[in-house]
């Protein structure tokens, strides 16, 4: 059954000067469950093709850690590829270019090729979905590909082990608690036999969404999806099946010092709804984040740095496109001579502040909804951010009219809804506060 749904009309009403492009969005299903969403966009010869999988890092078994990671890195090593530079290389070969990411929530694979060459990176993708074939040496010099990455963005990146840290503090009970890449000692431990069993039980069409972007009629895309795809057999239902976090009733301090850091700074996380679980409030957060940290005009660029000359840099952000929670943050990075304890204090004042105000003026409002529908007409530019943004929102379990509603629900939120959220959200007793420093006594 096919559904034809434009993006237009939602574009033309947010347009702040032409009308924006429009690119029809269409689906299918294929028997075997493989969801497929086609995206028209006839700008050049070129099209994006993505394979996202419903499993990411929050979906591990217990005590392995970094799994799905780790399977990620290996679905480019299957024996089907193996020619000198494998997957990638055949990709390569052919005009075009590959790569993929894993999330807490998802796991994603792509591909960006000329419009006449889809049919052939089909075929490859489909080949690793339907099996993994990986040798044990291969794997484990893989493993140890991982160990060194760990190494590089955690061990040896203060930021990174910071990072980590918070999380850790923020979710008591929820995966999202454990670091993406794993923890060390659970990576180490990873065998073959673990990816083998994780892609049987996760990687089955029924459990996947094909995302094609770009010169590519729909017709033709479900009749290359019908015969690559197509005869993969599915791999029946998996249920995420997550521990959910209790009620959070005590803040969270988090202070990591490091001789190396250089810039110390403080941030403050607050647990927070998303738009799969409450999009109203989530569009709340993201306009809260936008007045609160977002430019010269934010209100607490304006006065920790423009009015008291405090904060090197300042700002608030909310991440809300995960299945299970969200985050919401601020931070302040002092200036020199200006201690983290100064700086907190003052970051604490302007949240009192606004807590205690009527909430963002008509022109704050104004401004920060003109930047967003700047932003989002710019992204429409980008043929694999409309693939992510439909891909990523079908796997986490939105909708397509939900993912396309984002727009207006964003637009219609009031300086009432933007105070409602705020009070809700920025709670000390859900929140974890972080601390970045240098020991005492070594030199910045």
């Amino acid at each position: 059954m096919r559904r034809l749904l434009a993006l237009a009309a939602t574009m033309v009403a947010l347009a702040v000067g032409p009308a924006a492009a429009e690119w029809p969005v269409t689906t299918f299903t294929l028997d075997n469950g493989l969801e497929g969403v086609v995206i028209e966009d006839r700008r050049a010869p070129v099209a994006t093709h993505m394979v996202f999988y419903r499993v990411g890092g929050a979906d591990e078994p217990a005590g392995r850690s970094g799994l799905a990671h780790w399977l990620e890195h290996l679905m480019f090593k299957d024996a089907d590829t193996a020619v000198e530079g494998g997957f990638s290389a055949l990709v390569a070969a052919n005009g075009g270019q590959d790569n993929a990411f894993t999330s807490p929530d998802v796991t994603a694979y792509f591909q960006r090729i000329a419009s006449d060459r889809l049919g052939f990176v089909m075929g490859l993708e489909a080949s690793r979905m339907r099996d993994l074939e990986v040798g044990e040496a291969e794997a484990l010099t893989e493993r140890d590909v991982i160990l060194e990455e760990r190494a590089q963005r955690v061990e040896n990146d203060p930021s990174g082990r910071f990072g980590e840290q918070r999380s850790a503090a923020m979710y008591l009970n929820h995966p999202y608690g454990q670091p993406l890449i794993g923890w060390r000692h659970e990576i180490a431990k990873l065998q073959l036999a673990d990816a083998l069993a994780f892609h049987a039980r996760h990687y089955g069409p029924d459990n996947a969404v094909l995302v094609v972007a770009g010169d590519v009629d729909p017709e033709t895309v479900e009749r290359l999806a019908l015969e690559h795809y197509g005869d993969i057999p599915s791999i029946g239902a998996v249920p995420r099946e997550r521990v959910s976090e209790p009620p959070h009733a005590a803040p969270r301090r988090v202070l990591y010092e490091d001789a190396r850091v250089r810039q110390p700074y403080v941030m403050r996380e607050f647990l927070a709804p998303t738009r799969r679980t409450d999009p109203e409030r989530a569009a709340a957060l993201e306009m809260l984040a936008a007045v609160l940290g977002d430019g010269l005009n934010a209100r607490l660029q304006q006065a920790l740095t423009v009015e008291r000359e405090l904060a090197v840099a300042t700002g608030a952000w909310f991440a809300g496109s995960a299945r299970d929670y969200g985050e919401f943050a601020v931070y302040a990075a002092p200036q020199p001579g200006v201690s983290l304890d100064e700086i907190e204090a003052a970051m604490d004042g302007v949240l009192e502040t606004f807590l205690a105000s009527d909430g963002p003026s008509a022109e704050e409002m104004e401004r920060v909804k003109t930047r967003w529908r700047a932003s989002w007409i710019y992204s429409q530019d980008s043929q694999s951010t409309l693939a992510r943004r439909y891909g990523h929102g079908l796997a986490i379990g939105m909708s397509i009219e939900e993912i396309e509603a984002w727009p207006e629900t964003l637009q219609a939120v009031t300086a009432e809804d933007v105070m409602d959220a705020a009070r809700a959200v920025l709670r000390p007793e859900a929140s974890v506060t972080g601390r970045l420093q240098a020991p005492e006594g070594v030199e910045g």
